[in-house]
């Protein structure tokens, strides 16, 4: 016992490490001001209701409001249906392809591949605004390019104003948007794969395992990790989107709210537009779902995604 007591106070103590705390600081204030204490005061704000120009504390009454009455649940359904079918698009359009340009980029018999990478990434960077108004002058049926363009190559006949018809307009916006993203996923990938030991690859060529089996057999089981990243990230860009929509088609979703998703829906909700009135309230307790759900999602990803990919990780 004494033995120990002696180790217990030769044994030096360990440094208190202040310096990590000040470097921290500024990050966790910055975070603190703009995304701690926003999001608790939107949650706050979707527990009361104004009644006679007063703030009254109602509970959950905003969210039956939200989810039972027709002047509201009408269009949150409708716009959450949109949200779903938007992100649907994306996941099996724009991350496969940004998964098999990143293969083909990789390749090193390809030449120019620095060029094609920066073709690609540069929509990325491109604001939402000149997106949304030079796709919507190119997919015009009266001044666009894209009916000219389609009957240069002899598909003229499968014009149709996309934008304007409730049954496409959504779907379109979507490719849009695949088109300006696409390159995110092509470089996580790209990187991921480059990542890959040089020793796993000539192993595998080794064994014979080639070209495009050596692809699906080894590569890809290797990247699944990064691809489960790229698919969350995926998804909480898509049920945070709100530009493009807005750009093209205004803050009614137009044709007809075909295009309305939870962004635009909580923008009419929140500030009013034309004869709507802004209902602030409302507008947190929508904000408050839109949180919930990426937070579920993110959830399902951590506890049941990504402990399963843990054992391709190097």
């Amino acid at each position: 016992m004494a033995t120990e007591l002696m180790a217990a106070e030769t044994r030096p103590k360990r440094a208190i490490r202040w310096h990590v705390g000040v470097f921290l600081a500024p990050a966790v204030l910055v975070y603190t001001a703009f995304m701690i204490l926003p999001l608790f005061g939107t949650l706050q704000l979707s527990l009361f209701r104004n009644i006679e120009q007063s703030q009254v504390f109602v509970g959950l009454g905003n969210f039956r409001t939200l989810f039972g009455d027709p002047n509201w649940s009408v269009n949150f359904w409708n716009a959450l249906r949109n949200n779903v079918w938007f992100f649907i698009i994306h996941m099996l359009v724009q991350n496969p392809i940004g998964v098999l340009l990143a293969a083909l980029l990789s390749s090193p018999r390809l030449r120019f591949t620095a060029f094609y990478r920066t073709a690609i990434f540069v929509p990325t960077i491109l604001s939402f605004v000149i997106v949304g108004f030079a796709w919507k002058l190119i997919l015009s049926p009266i001044w666009g390019v894209a009916p000219h363009l389609m009957d240069f190559v002899g598909l003229k006949s499968f014009f149709t104003p996309w934008l304007g018809k409730e049954q496409y307009a959504l779907t379109a916006l979507s490719l849009v948007s695949v088109w300006q993203f696409v390159g995110i996923p092509m470089m996580l990938i790209y990187a991921a794969l480059l990542s890959i030991p040089d020793e796993v690859i000539e192993a595998a060529e080794c064994d014979g395992v080639t070209g495009m089996a050596q692809f699906w057999k080894i590569k890809l089981p290797l990247i699944l990790p990064s691809i489960g990243i790229i698919s969350i990230l995926t998804f909480v860009g898509n049920f945070n989107a709100f530009d493009l929509i807005y750009t093209a088609q205004g803050a009614l979703a137009g044709p007809n709210y075909s295009t309305d998703i939870l962004g635009t829906f909580l923008y009419r909700a929140f500030f009013g537009f034309q004869l709507q009135v802004g209902d602030p309230n409302m507008g947190a307790a929508i904000a408050t779902i839109m949180f919930l759900i990426i937070l579920a999602g993110v959830c399902v990803y951590l506890f049941l995604v990504q402990t399963r990919l843990r054992r391709y990780q190097f």
